[in-house]
């Protein structure tokens, strides 16, 4: 049976919200990946010495106090939702969650976004990862867990620009790929 061109490889008609919204998710798991995959080669080249998988599932945060973030963005969603303290032992399960949770779910507007387009862009990615990254310097400042970004080097504000442009062009690329599958889009 030959694919219609409002079909995609998941089976889901192109041009549906439910679509764009499952081809943002895919594309973004692959783009928040790839930014893992650069931050952790900088981990390795500034003399990391932990393997891939267990930096990657942050298995050396012992408690919150060691904890980026992430972590505590989680802890303190979990915390207010259901009124409940997390204990020090669930740090890295609450990091590796809200970290990947936050990449992927930020993939469900860029998929709505770029799939009411008629032609995704990969070039569409460099807006996405640097919006996320400006994001994260509006709000995680006003929530106590970065400091102002005019407090911080231009030398760690390129690099975590950078890794956000890589993670915004890879969930871009990935888009475009599904939308391009059989002449259909996402």
């Amino acid at each position: 049976m030959k694919a219609t061109r409002n079909e995609t490889t998941c089976g889901l008609r192109s041009r549906t919200p439910l679509a764009a919204v499952a081809g943002g998710l895919v594309a973004a798991s692959i783009g928040t990946l790839a930014m893992d995959l650069l931050l952790f080669a900088r981990y390795k080249r500034g003399g990391g010495s932990t393997g891939f998988r267990r930096w990657e599932f942050s298995s050396d945060i012992r408690g919150w106090e060691e904890a980026p973030a992430p972590a505590h963005v989680g802890k303190r969603l979990v915390e207010g939702l259901f009124g409940m303290d997390l204990p020090d032992r669930r740090a890295a399960l609450v990091n590796n969650i809200t970290h990947w949770g936050y990449g992927i779910l930020n993939g469900v507007p860029f998929g709505i976004i770029v799939g009411s387009v008629n032609s995704p862009r990969v070039r569409y990615g460099a807006v996405f990862g640097a919006s996320v990254w400006a994001t994260s310097y509006a709000v995680l400042p006003a929530a106590k867990l970065y400091q102002p970004i005019w407090e911080y080097d231009a030398r760690t504000l390129g690099k975590d620009l950078s890794a956000h442009l890589l993670y915004g062009l890879s969930t871009a690329a990935v888009f475009k790929s599904l939308s391009t599958v059989r002449g259909s889009r996402p």
